[in-house]
Formats: C-alpha cells, structure tokens, sequence
C-alpha cells in the first residue's frame, strides 16, 4: 500500500479509538469516567457493540457497491436493512404465537433477519437489471420502494403483536440497547471480522471487477464466485448490525465515500477502512447521545445517522449528477 493509505488508515485507527474512550467518558451526568465496575462494564460493552454494528454497515456498504458497480449502494437504500427488519419483526411474532412472548432480541431473530436481508437484496439485484445491465437509477429506485413495503410489512406485524410493538419500537429505529447480551456482541464481532477478511483478501478481485466483465474475465478473476461471496456477506452483515441494534440508516453508504476521498479507491484499503470509520462513527453517535438530555430518554441513534447521512447523500446525488 502507498504512505497515503497507511496515514488514512492510522488516522481512522486513531479515531476509533478516540471515539471509544469518549463512550467511555460520555454519561447523563457529562463527561466523566465511570465511578463502579457495573457502569464500566454497561459502557464497555456499548462501545463494542457500536463498533461492530458500524463496522458492519460500512463494510457491507463496500461490498454492495463492488457488487453492484454503484457507488450509492448501502445496505439501507437497497431494503436490505428494512427486509432484516421485517424479517427479525416476524421472528418475534412467531415466538409470541408459540408462547414464548415478545422479545425484542432472541436467537431466532438472526437467521429470519439474515433470510429477510438476502431476499429483499435479490429482489432488488433482479429487478434492477434490464438486458443483463445493472442501471444505478432503477437499482436505487427499487431499493427505495422495496426498503418502504419491508418498512410496512413491519409495522403490520407490529400491530398483530399484544403491546402494538411498543417494546420493539425503539430497536425498529435504529438503537444500541443496554440489554444487548455479550455473547451476541462476541459472534457478530466474529463475522465482522471475518468480512474485514474477506474484503481485505478480495480487494484486488473487486478492484478488476470494476471494469467490464470481459476485462475482469481477462485478468482471471471468477465473477460468479466473487459475486456470490459479496452477494452473501453484505447480507449477513447487514442482517447481523439489524439484529444488534435495528435498522440503522445511511453509515453503509457515508463510511466508504469518505475513505475513498482520502485513500484512493483501492478496494484492500476501503474495506478496512471503512472498518474503522463506521466503528468511530456508531461509537461516537452513541457517546452524544449518552450526553444529549431530551427529558424524554434517549434519542434512537438511527435519528443521528439520518440527520448526519441525510445531507450527505444529497451531496452525493448532486456529484452524480455531475458527472453524468
């Protein structure tokens, strides 16, 4: 790698770190560190939970845009985040039919919001074509359209449940609970990891597969394998930051930009780094919103990330239009 990409990337090491030790710090009361083991502990475990939910995001967001050969690729614009939804929402309601409750975050949840994510993702990749050729505009729009009758089919289920979803209604936003166990913090971290691989090992075959199919076939790369492994990945990312912490908007589509703007569009590089953009991003988030006091409780951090993604994707969709 060139000087530039390793100064980016120490830089985002950097802050990801920096933006753990603000989690650490960040309470009600202000800045301070913890005086018990038990707020310690509570905090710790935010602070790895945002990190994985944001790395995940952001790593699913390069994958997606390699995928797809389109750079407003994101795990929420494409429905994949409101299909995991949808499908974590029915996860529930088939546990409170069996007798077993509402629970806003159970085991079954993982495999349903992983199915939900990859089928809202092939509809899209289907759809999205005309003559074999992914158009960017189509592609977006079918996202959008997908992500909102996956955001309704949702709220339908919610209403079939006995508290009209009130106790899933703050994860369906888009938060970081306090209840979130360990052991789900540790697994996710895992396939985060294993992405971070896997993107870091296949950087070379997405940076060919930008180009045509003739050329990446030419420079050996095998398209079909390539693609399944993208097709799959971002889906077990996206689905795997919905069931931590819900639905969170626009980190999968901010993060890689960013990195790109900064280190070049090597695919090795954008993987990791958007790595540790989207940790320090979530964390972050999660520190100001620990210090922001709405009287009412916590703001979901999913409101955050759409106030901050928001303008930029339009800043985004203005370039576009440049170009074209």
């Amino acid at each position: 790698m060139r000087p530039r990409q390793w100064v980016t990337l120490l830089v985002l090491a950097l802050l990801a770190l920096a933006a753990v030790v603000f989690r650490l710090g960040a309470g009600s009361a202000g800045l301070a560190w913890p005086d018990s083991a038990a707020v310690w502990s509570l905090r710790l475990d935010r602070a790895a939970c945002g990190a994985v939910v944001g790395a995940s995001l952001a790593v699913a967001g390069v994958l997606l845009q390699s995928l797809l050969r389109n750079p407003l690729a994101s795990p929420d614009l494409l429905g994949l985040a409101s299909g995991a939804g949808l499908g974590a929402m029915v996860a529930v309601y088939a546990g409170f039919v069996a007798g077993h409750g509402v629970a806003h975050q159970s085991l079954a949840q993982a495999p349903a919001a992983l199915a939900g994510a990859l089928l809202a993702l092939a509809v899209v990749y289907a759809l999205g074509q005309r003559r074999g050729v992914i158009e960017p505009v189509s592609l977006i729009l079918i996202g959008v359209i997908v992500g909102v009758m996956c955001a309704g089919g949702t709220m339908f289920v919610q209403y079939l449940l006995p508290d009209r979803g009130q106790a899933t209604g703050r994860w369906l936003v888009g938060a970081i609970s306090d209840d979130v166990g360990r052991a789900s913090v540790v697994v996710t971290g895992a396939i985060a990891v294993g992405a971070v691989a896997f993107g870091a090992w296949g950087g070379p075959a997405m940076d060919a597969s930008s180009a045509s199919d003739d050329e990446a076939r030419s420079l050996g790369v095998p398209l079909g394998a390539l693609r399944l492994g993208l097709f799959v990945a971002s889906g077990v990312l996206a689905a795997a930051s919905v069931y931590l912490a819900g639905p969170i908007g626009f980190v999968g589509l901010v993060c890689p930009h960013v990195v790109r703007l900064a280190a070049g569009p090597g695919h090795r590089t954008v993987v990791v780094g958007s790595a540790l953009a989207g940790a320090a991003m979530i964390v972050a988030g999660d520190a100001l919103i620990a210090l922001i006091d709405l009287g009412g409780g916590r703001m979901p951090l999913g409101v955050l990330t759409a106030i901050i993604g928001g303008p930029a994707l339009i800043v985004l969709l203005r370039g576009q239009r440049g170009e074209s």
